[in-house]
């Protein structure tokens, strides 16, 4: 980095951080380091207070959890589901995601088979209906 960008990231440091160069390159380098760190821990620690508390998780993982779920009722798992949304540009959150598995199953089923024609992936997992109890037997 040269001079005239190290300053400019250094804009707002206190004391010879912002104007002296050397100082202002380590505190530069330190605090890119530390951007760094903190923006993984972010989503380690999302909204986590409520979680942790109840359930020992953050609330990242529960949403990912009843994503999960919902997209295994329709015979594909998360990590395709996900996907295939990608692949077709559909931007919509995991805590919407988790929302509309929850509360829409309309409306999630439709995100799933989005997904399902974007990625190939999903076309072959197709899950047959559970039985239960005695019709099994019957």
């Amino acid at each position: 980095m040269n001079k005239k960008e190290v300053f400019k990231l250094a804009k707002g440091f206190r004391g010879r951080a912002k104007n002296c160069i050397r100082i202002a390159r380590e505190r530069v380098e330190k605090a890119l380091q530390y951007s760094y760190r903190d923006r993984r821990n972010k989503k380690r620690d999302t909204c986590s207070l409520f979680w942790k508390t109840i359930v020992g998780y953050g609330e990242r993982h529960g949403w990912i959890q009843r994503i999960n779920a919902g997209t295994r009722q329709h015979g594909v798992n998360y990590g395709n589901f996900m996907h295939g949304l990608m692949k077709e540009n559909v931007q919509l959150n995991r805590k919407v995601l988790s929302e509309l598995s929850m509360h829409e199953p309309y409306s999630f089923k439709a995100l799933v088979d989005v997904s399902r024609s974007a990625f190939p992936g999903n076309k072959k997992s197709i899950v047959s209906p559970k039985k239960e109890g005695l019709a099994i037997v019957l």
